[in-house]
């Protein structure tokens, strides 16, 4: 289920997470060669994403929330 994007925290890895309108967080990753997603290495990049949409496993699975909203 696609749910936009509401905000970023770093985890305890210090890799950025996107929260979702859902209660959902999601990793975002930017680990290459496997993942590429330069928008995400900058503030400017993450920002800019604020309310795009990405695909929620969670809500497919119909999983609890990770936050309330």
């Amino acid at each position: 289920m696609k749910q936009p994007i509401t905000g970023y925290h770093k985890d305890e890895k210090g890799d950025w997470v996107a929260e979702l309108a859902c209660g959902h967080n999601q990793h975002v990753r930017h680990n290459p060669p496997w993942t590429i997603r330069l928008w995400v290495t900058t503030q400017f990049g993450r920002e800019e994403h604020l309310g795009n949409e990405l695909d929620c496993k969670k809500c497919d699975r119909n999983e609890p929330k990770d936050f309330e909203t």
